[in-house]
């Protein structure tokens, strides 16, 4: 489903990305994860086509995303931003339907009206339907824009969903009812690649790891093959102890005591 091969980005002369490959096929959920400036989101924007690297080459089904005009490639792949700052009062309602825009010509149709609809109530938002959004709480305006890219796909089989750390301002109940979500949209057939903070989060979700630090690729694999106690304490600094997760089978990192502070005063 998604390719990336050998990915260089700089942002100036600075480097970003230094030679990342990664592959997402369909129905897997790889969550990218590192630490602070490791590359993450930077990633994801090749992989969307909002960026485009210096080297390297992204596929999407076989053919390079540059060779997608702009409308087949919304039908195909949708993005949920860290940030989505609104330039216009929009209710709930228009903007999940705005998800619909590259599935129809001059006016939405019902099947459009639907699948908004339904998006709405898998996020638990419909209640919400003619609020407008930015009298929203930050999680709750966060819960529209998912609904928005869910509506995006809609029924769709097959296709890309980026999530670029996606659980930002949501409470721990609506952290795992997204990220639930996400595992059910890989189930369904569909390719899902989520920039994760929440390490014990990713172990729980995701089916593939890809440990960036500085731009490089540390380790790539399932989480029992990532989430190692050396590797975790070389690439954050934190000596952590590792356990069996109770209620799933993964295993469960626990920070261990510091006797030092990161800051100084």
């Amino acid at each position: 489903m998604l390719h990336a091969e050998h990915l260089h980005y700089r942002a100036g002369t600075k480097p970003l990305l230094h030679d990342v490959s990664l592959r997402v096929e369909p129905g897997e959920l790889l969550a990218i994860v590192g630490p602070n400036g490791a590359g993450k989101s930077t990633l994801l924007k090749c992989c969307a086509g909002e960026l485009t690297p210096q080297n390297g080459t992204v596929r999407l089904k076989g053919q390079p995303l540059g060779a997608y005009a702009n409308r087949p490639l919304a039908r195909l792949r949708a993005m949920l931003h860290q940030q989505n700052a609104l330039s216009f009062p929009f209710r709930v309602d228009e903007l999940v339907l705005l998800g619909r825009y590259p599935h129809y010509v001059d006016y939405p149709t019902p099947d459009d009206y639907r699948q908004a609809e339904t998006a709405l109530h898998r996020v638990g938002m419909a209640a919400f339907a003619n609020r407008v959004v930015t009298s929203l709480s930050g999680g709750e305006q966060q819960r529209v824009h998912l609904a928005r890219v869910l509506a995006q796909l809609g029924d769709a089989t097959q296709g890309l969903l980026l999530l670029d750390e996606p659980t930002t301002g949501l409470d721990l109940l609506h952290q795992h009812h997204l990220l639930s979500i996400a595992r059910q949209m890989a189930a369904r057939g569909l390719a899902v690649v989520a920039v994760l903070h929440d390490l014990n989060m990713a172990a729980q979700y995701a089916h593939q790891l890809l440990l960036l630090r500085g731009g490089r690729v540390e380790a790539v694999g399932s989480p029992r093959q990532v989430l190692t106690a050396p590797l975790i304490e070389r690439v954050f600094g934190l000596p952590v102890q590792l356990m069996e997760n109770p209620c799933h089978q993964c295993p469960l990192i626990i920070p261990l005591p510091q006797t030092h502070s990161l800051l100084t005063s």
